[in-house]
């Protein structure tokens, strides 16, 4: 028997390799751990380290921006780049973005690539004071598709009512100055049995994961567009990796180029 990881949960780690040994069976292990840790790792990081998996994922333009400061939206990748982004999604438990992307872009975070419609994660969003609009587009199809908040605003909210009554459900969460606690968050939703989780903006956000230490996989989207005017910098880009990131892929699509990095 060949295998190539150890499950980490102590109620069965190593037993079945030594009922196989002892019938008699050779066992070799660690045959292409690293490609099974990385495929694993959403259930790895939940077992290890009591929270879920986080994947910061980022569209850049050729100039470093991520989108304008007045809203107004642009394409940075091409239709090619952005269905991978679609197929991430169906790979993920937990799509997370903060209340001020909802406000300004108004996204729908499912997977519409044909036949993986089904596959759309639950659509978080980090909304302190109850800020989602009830006429967005997530709050409209939170019946459809699941839509939760992570809020600290107080029980009754009157907010609160309001968004329950489109279906969307909510996460008590601590916040300090203003943000909420977001290892709290991460370990609430390995509670629920939920592994893996794709930030995908804004800024803010996706700075806050990174100065909290709490991203474990960061794929860049870069496109050849320019943003010009009143721009918002990517809190990260290709020239920027932090030391603590090693690449791992590199693709193209089109014109646009994929990069994906892990934790070292």
């Amino acid at each position: 028997v060949v295998a190539a990881a150890t499950d980490p949960d102590d109620r069965v780690s190593g037993r079945g390799y030594a009922i196989l040994r002892q019938a008699g069976i050779e066992v070799e292990e660690g045959v292409l751990a690293t490609e099974a840790e990385r495929d694993l790792a959403g259930y790895l990081t939940r077992r290890t380290k009591n929270r879920a998996h986080v994947t910061l994922k980022l569209a850049v333009s050729a100039n470093g921006k991520i989108g304008r400061r007045d809203g107004e939206q642009v394409m940075i990748t091409g239709e090619i780049a952005r269905r991978q982004v679609h197929a991430l999604r169906a790979r993920s438990d937990v799509i997370l973005i903060g209340v001020g992307t909802v406000i300004n872009d108004d996204p729908d975070l499912t997977c519409r690539l044909p036949g993986l419609e089904d596959r759309s994660p639950i659509r978080l969003v980090l909304d302190t004071h109850l800020r989602l609009p009830l006429d967005s587009r997530l709050a409209k199809t939170a019946r459809e598709v699941p839509v939760w908040i992570a809020t600290a605003a107080a029980q009754d909210d009157p907010c609160r009512t309001a968004l329950a009554q489109c279906g969307v459900e909510f996460i008590a969460s601590d916040a300090h100055d203003g943000r909420l606690a977001l290892p709290e968050l991460l370990e609430d939703l390995a509670a629920r049995g939920l592994s893996t989780v794709m930030v995908e903006g804004g800024a803010k956000v996706a700075q806050s994961f990174l100065d909290e230490g709490l991203v474990d996989r960061l794929i860049l989207l870069t496109g050849e567009s320019v943003i010009e005017g009143d721009a918002v910098d990517a809190p990260v880009s290709r020239q920027t990796i932090p030391p603590a990131f090693r690449p791992v892929a590199s693709t193209t699509y089109g014109a646009d180029r994929m990069d994906e990095y892990e934790r070292a």
